[in-house]
């Protein structure tokens, strides 16, 4: 949601006092200010963010700070969606009692700042003719960058956790109440609910208007978290993220790769990467999978013993060793991993057409496969897929499909065979392959 907000002007004074906000926030950049939602306009607001520190607040700002709840923890999962909820009632006679916020069903009760609202303050949060803004703040600036999903407001209400959200009996899992039983009162609304939809499903016909920026119809979800680039595993760093964490501006003379955030063990996976830009020859840009942690900017995709990497010259290489494998690739080809942990095979497509005779549902025999060694018996205990740029002075953008069914913003032109009716990519998944995500690992 980079530079993305939604728009909605208040036209009935609601209640002022007692509200309940609930979402759920898979982060991307860390480190910065990004306002989650703000109600207000201008000095006069009340919002929530995360701070430069990836602390967690919930505040209002009236020619000074009113109130402020910061959180002591700090937020820099970027693997997993975070359920965040707080409840607001100045009624309360208790300072503590006037703001409760709970993250993944806990209530939190160790803050940084903890200066509560005064008992009976108004809010801007339900007042006519104010704003409500998601994923920036009221001025449009300091963007929230990430994905949301099921976002419910509440007019007049202050619940708890367990009105959005439950324990998996079988995981033990928080997970979203995809139908909650809440009043949602004159202001309040669900939105996000399925897909990208913004048409309020609360019944109360409170919808929103898209801002700015452009809203993305992911797969990715709090029931199924998708793998991204991890901006955590980002050696000096080495890469400029963007889109979500799918999309990677590598660095000139910082070679080393970037993982994904999901790590694979066992079982069959498909992924898609596009070139979308470079600065110098095809020779440098690499992808592939890696088992072991960079540790310096020179570590290249393919440099280590459990480490494989398919140069844009259509080499491969291996534990620093390079040899002929197939097609070269530029700007705008499409290459495909298959990796089948099942009988330790890997395999490379260019543009749906598998390289060096490979046939990735062929399993033991490993038909043109690449054979790698057993996760178990690799530094990190699992494998990853990755990107590199191998130059000094060139740069290479790579665009990840993980099963999202986009390249950046750009939905696949025309989708194939979907994998194990989980995630959609350009070309057909082998049978028996799934994409990369906590649903795909369980599979």
């Amino acid at each position: 949601m980079a530079s993305t907000r939604l728009d909605r002007t208040i036209s009935s004074t609601g209640n002022r006092k007692i509200l309940t906000f609930s979402a759920w926030i898979k982060r991307s950049k860390l480190g910065v200010w990004q306002n989650v939602a703000s109600f207000g306009q201008g000095g006069n607001r009340d919002y929530i963010a995360f701070d430069s520190s990836d602390r967690f607040e919930v505040a209002q700002y009236a020619g000074g700070q009113t109130y402020q709840i910061k959180t002591t923890r700090v937020f820099r999962d970027t693997s997993a969606f975070y359920h965040i909820q707080y409840a607001i009632d100045t009624n309360q006679a208790t300072a503590s009692n006037r703001l409760k916020i709970y993250v993944n069903g806990v209530q939190e009760t160790v803050f940084t700042n903890s200066s509560y609202p005064a008992e009976d303050l108004q809010m801007y949060y339900n007042l006519s003719g104010e704003n409500q803004k998601i994923g920036s703040d009221t001025d449009n600036s300091n963007y929230f960058d990430g994905s949301m999903s099921h976002i419910n407001y509440i007019d007049g209400t202050a619940y708890d956790a367990s009105a959005f959200g439950e324990t998996d009996t079988t995981t033990g899992e928080w997970k979203a109440k995809t139908s909650p039983s809440v009043t949602y009162g004159n202001n309040g609304f669900f939105i996000l609910k399925d897909g990208n939809g913004i048409t309020d499903q609360s019944g109360e016909g409170n919808d929103f208007t898209l801002g700015g920026g452009t809203l993305t119809d992911l797969k990715d979800n709090p029931d199924n978290t998708f793998a991204v680039f991890n901006t955590l595993d980002n050696y000096y760093p080495a890469m400029t993220l963007s889109n979500g964490n799918t999309k990677a501006l590598t660095i000139a003379g910082k070679y080393t790769y970037i993982p994904t955030t999901l790590g694979m063990t066992s079982g069959k996976y498909y992924a898609e990467i596009k070139v979308t830009a470079q600065s110098g020859s095809q020779d440098a840009m690499v992808i592939g999978i890696t088992s072991t942690s960079s540790g310096a900017t020179t570590d290249e995709l393919g440099h280590y013993a459990n480490d494989y990497g398919y140069y844009g010259t259509g080499n491969l290489q291996n534990n620093d060793s390079n040899t002929s494998y197939g097609s070269s690739y530029t700007t705008g080809d499409i290459i495909g991993i298959a990796i089948d942990l099942d009988n330790n095979k890997l395999y490379f497509s260019k543009n749906g057409v598998w390289q060096n005779s490979g046939v990735p549902t062929s399993g033991s025999t490993g038909t043109g496969a690449v054979s790698i060694t057993d996760p178990d018996s690799t530094p990190r205990g699992a494998y990853f897929f990755a990107v590199n740029n191998w130059s000094s002075t060139t740069t290479a953008t790579f665009e990840a499909n993980f099963g999202n069914g986009y390249f950046g913003t750009t939905a696949v032109s025309s989708a194939g065979t979907n994998a194990s009716e989980n995630g959609i990519f350009e070309y057909d998944v082998p049978t028996g392959y799934t994409a990369l995500s906590t649903k795909g690992l369980n599979l």
